[in-house]
């Protein structure tokens, strides 16, 4: 019965897509002053990109187009690919996080979703990961569905349903009245073998990848930061080997993301073989190491952090805030001259969808250049999501996933944040 609410909801949100106005030119042209290539930390100029349906046909300073094909001038603008978020939360919105799961129902929350897709689509995310409903089962599976069917708007979509997590965990619902049975956000395992059997039942009905809470609730007290582990070694060992029986190996999409803010929990989960370490305010030497020789990718996830800050209730929250970004951002100075692989992902849904460009901003403040924030998003967002080769760059075969910016983007990385064109699979969603 629930399923069936859920693809009502889902059908419901299909009602505006059909009155905006959204094409797809069989061939169109798309010209510009400037077009970014990624791989080779250029700008080519001027720049341009030939689509033919879905793909990109060809990409370069000059294309020879077949006869009567469209041309979109876009003027003074940079072509790049659609950007990639390797961290959101499309069911979540700013605002309290624990009461949302309670007060919201899961209908609602779905309704909130595809509207959250829309705005990081328009934002120029053309693909994303979404980390764990939060309480809301694989209904984001509906959401991904819907996308892909064209009844909504929205990015290219890994789904996880619901985090793992232990009894008595991170997102379990800690601090309410036990009368009241407060559900957690995430689906329990206490073992490795329940681990492997929440995989088979969240894989069963559509996700894409796992996510798993490693480590949590952090403290940072006098400079020390301090996060207790959640599952060993061999329970993350046995999430991994499962992935991997199901198609989940290095590369695919597939694989098992944590939630890992520090040791010895970041260390476990490297040994293990995970995909990637999401937060990651705290790696050891070994782990940084272990981490570059297996490409494992590290997704710091600043924008959250300095949301928090900012809207915290009180100046002592605010401070704490601030004093732990600081931390994160010297840990991540050590973390990018060890080579440890980076993606970009923000953590957005707690603060409003469509603003993550951000997270770029601050990947280059606390040290990577432009050119090095744009190819941990791009070349390497679209690895760990398992469209390596299919997206994250303007070359031909690649799905026509382009948007265009003001200004030159390896001068000034806050133009990520003015996107003014949309396309992904040769629809064009925004334009000047």
């Amino acid at each position: 019965m629930k399923t069936l609410v859920v693809w009502a909801v889902v059908g419901l949100c299909a009602m505006p897509v059909a009155a905006q106005s959204t094409e797809r030119p069989h061939v169109v042209v798309l010209h510009a002053a400037r077009m970014l290539d990624v791989a080779g930390g250029r700008i080519v100029t001027p720049g341009e990109v030939l689509v033919e349906g879905d793909r990109i046909s060809a990409a370069g300073a000059h294309v020879d187009p077949p006869a009567g094909a469209e041309v979109i001038d876009l003027g003074d603008a940079t072509l790049m690919p659609g950007m990639i978020d390797a961290h959101v939360h499309l069911f979540l919105h700013p605002g309290a996080e624990d009461l949302q799961t309670v007060q919201e129902s899961v209908p609602e929350r779905t309704l909130i979703a595809a509207g959250a897709a829309k705005e990081d689509l328009m934002a120029g995310f053309t693909a994303e990961r979404d980390m764990g409903s939060e309480g809301a089962g694989c209904a984001d599976v509906a959401v991904r569905n819907a996308i892909n069917k064209g009844l909504i708007s929205g990015p290219r979509m890994r789904m996880s349903c619901n985090a793992i997590d232990l009894t008595g965990g991170h997102e379990d619902a800690i601090g309410y009245n036990p009368a009241q049975k407060v559900l957690s956000n995430a689906d329990y395992a206490d073992t490795g073998d329940e681990i492997v059997k929440v995989m088979r039942e969240q894989r069963k009905l559509g996700a894409d990848f796992t996510k798993i809470y490693e480590t949590g609730r952090d403290s940072y007290r006098d400079g020390v930061f301090n996060t207790p582990y959640q599952y060993t070694e061999a329970e993350l060992v046995a999430a991994v080997k499962e992935a991997e029986r199901t198609g989940g190996g290095g590369g695919s999409g597939r694989g098992v993301a944590v939630h890992a803010t520090g040791e010895p929990g970041t260390g476990y989960a490297v040994a293990a073989g995970v995909a990637s370490i999401d937060h990651g305010y705290q790696l050891s030497e070994a782990t940084m190491k272990a981490m570059k020789e297996k490409q494992i990718y590290a997704v710091p996830t600043f924008a959250i952090a300095e949301y928090f800050a900012d809207h915290a209730a009180t100046p002592e929250r605010a401070a704490r805030g601030k004093a732990e970004q600081a931390y994160h951002a010297a840990e991540f100075k050590k973390q990018l001259a060890a080579g440890v692989p980076m993606a970009m992902g923000s953590d957005v849904g707690p603060f409003p969808h469509g603003t993550q460009a951000r997270e770029l901003e601050l990947m280059v403040e606390y040290g990577m250049k432009p050119t090095q924030a744009l190819q941990a998003d791009l070349l390497n967002g679209a690895k760990l999501l398992g469209w390596g080769g299919q997206i994250g760059e303007l070359k031909a075969g690649y799905f026509a996933d382009v948007i265009a910016v003001p200004g030159n983007p390896l001068e000034d990385i806050s133009v990520t944040k003015k996107v003014g064109f949309v396309m992904k699979g040769g629809v064009i969603y925004k334009r000047p």
